[in-house]
């Protein structure tokens, strides 16, 4: 085969040869050629000749690291080259603000920490109880306030849930992340600090100046029975958890302990504003209304053998609440209060009223750097017992209730300001807390529904006596439940 290639090669040549010979005119009687004219050449600026080199290495570069790291150097370089301040150029500062960047476009938890902000953090694990009583998170690439705890400076200042951050102090926030963010709130007791917000509802830019506190560490607030206002003829208690500690669930089972020794024939549980705390606490909650040994929660990551085992209720020597149960939550309940809600709503154990809660359900671990940095990456999410995942999406409550802002603001102050005994129930009545009116109405309903399914007594004695009726369960209200729970490896 190769000596026919060669030989038609040959042929071919031969043949375009001849063509081009025929087409050649005799330069005997040519016409002289005509003088070429010659375009001048175009400047190019400094900027087309910047972008014609990153486009043609973003036109090499596929998803090869190689090629990737070559077009971040060239960038690094060209902006080395042609950024006007050359003292901000170095570069370690490109790097560093180069892994901001790219852990920031993960999503709103992961962070890049510098030296200075890793070691303040560390400082801080061991005291953090000392600032103004907010908890922020990162909405839509702005530094927004989840949740303000209502015995601390911010409430008694006016700052609310869902104010936008724009100046802590002298630091504009456009560019600070949630680990950051935190500390410029945080101080000793005693220092002063000034806060700007924008606030969405009214569009108003707001200024607070507030004295940091000592914030103490209880979580299980406002333990009562109800007003008839509220509950009519029945018997229903209220708990509220603003978050989960060590002492919750032992500080929980003393209030539902007190409260059914008072005659409680249902629970509200209030998580609203709840943002979250340890993983333990909300199963060891979980495990006040479910039989020990069940699925609260899963943790997965991309790699199925690292993932720990499921968490499930903890072991007790007394049962589990068995009352009917409404679980309060709204825009500000996060993370371990979205657990619980999603684990009690997925066990059809409770009815879940307010709204959608935050969306906070993913697992953060601190990876230390070799330059005393380090980053903030998010390697797991949460499932709920029937596999939902909560994160970026939130709990949907079974009845939805909204509040307004003023409603939400009335709601907030009496949990500051109110009394004690019959008067903070009645307080707590007359607030216009729809989502509190619509959990009651519902226990009032499963109350009554359980009442009329009670054997009616006859006055003469039958044959056979009927059958006791089964205990009641919230799938009468809320339809079958389908969720296939995982067996215990």
């Amino acid at each position: 085969m190769r000596p026919f290639r060669i030989t038609l090669g040959f042929l071919i040549f031969g043949i375009g040869t001849a063509a081009i010979m025929a087409q050649t005119p005799d330069p005997k009687t040519a016409p002289p050629p005509s003088p070429v004219e010659k375009k001048p050449a175009q400047p190019v600026t400094p900027e087309e000749s910047v972008r014609a080199e990153i486009e043609a290495a973003v036109n090499q570069a596929g998803d090869d690291p190689y090629q990737q790291m070559q077009l971040l150097t060239l960038a690094m370089e060209i902006i080395r080259q042609n950024y006007v301040n050359a003292d901000q150029v170095s570069y370690a500062d490109l790097v560093e603000g180069a892994l901001e960047g790219m852990l920031r476009r993960l999503d709103p938890h992961c962070e890049y920490m510098g030296r200075t902000v890793f070691e303040d953090m560390q400082r801080e694990q061991s005291d953090t109880s000392e600032g103004i009583g907010v908890t922020v998170a990162l909405r839509e690439g702005v530094l927004t306030i989840v949740t303000v705890r209502e015995d601390g400076p911010a409430a008694r200042a006016g700052v609310m849930a869902g104010d936008q951050i724009v100046r802590i102090d002298e630091v504009l926030t456009e560019a600070v992340g949630v680990v950051e963010g935190l500390q410029l709130l945080r101080g000793k007791a005693g220092e002063p600090v000034r806060l700007t917000v924008r606030r969405p509802g009214t569009q108003q830019f707001l200024e607070f100046e507030m004295v940091r506190e000592t914030l103490t560490e209880t979580s299980v607030h406002d333990a009562m029975l109800l007003h008839p206002r509220l509950a009519g003829d029945h018997a229903i208690g209220y708990v509220r958890i603003s978050q989960f500690t060590q002492a919750t669930a032992r500080d929980l089972e003393r209030s539902i302990k007190d409260l059914v020794s008072q005659g409680m024939e249902a629970l509200v549980l209030d998580l609203r504003n709840n943002p979250g705390g340890l993983l333990d606490s909300a199963v060891a909650v979980c495990g006040e209304f479910l039989p020990q040994d069940t699925l609260v929660v899963t943790t997965e990551g991309r790699v199925a053998a690292d993932n720990p085992p499921p968490y499930r209720t903890p072991q007790r020597a007394t049962p589990p609440i068995t009352l009917p149960l409404a679980v309060l939550i709204n825009h500000g309940s996060a993370s371990a209060a979205e657990i619980t809600a999603g684990a009690l709503q997925d066990l059809h154990r409770a009815i879940v009223v307010g709204t959608t809660s935050f969306g906070k359900g993913s697992v953060q671990t601190i990876l230390p750097m070799s330059t005393g940095a380090a980053m903030r990456l998010t390697t797991a999410k949460y499932y709920t017992p029937s596999h939902r995942t909560i994160h970026e999406h939130g709990v949907e409550p079974n009845i939805i209730s909204t509040l307004t802002p003023d409603e939400e603001a009335r709601v907030a102050k009496w949990r500051s300001t109110h009394g004690t005994g019959e008067a903070a129930a009645l307080e707590l009545a007359t607030l216009g807390d729809h989502q509190l009116e619509r959990a009651a109405d519902a226990l009032k309903g499963i109350l009554i529904y359980s009442a009329f399914n009670q054997p009616t007594p006859s006055a003469e004695p039958a044959a056979a006596p009927p059958p006791a009726a089964p205990p009641l369960k919230l799938d009468a209200l809320l339809g079958p439940s389908n969720i296939e729970v995982p067996e215990k490896p």
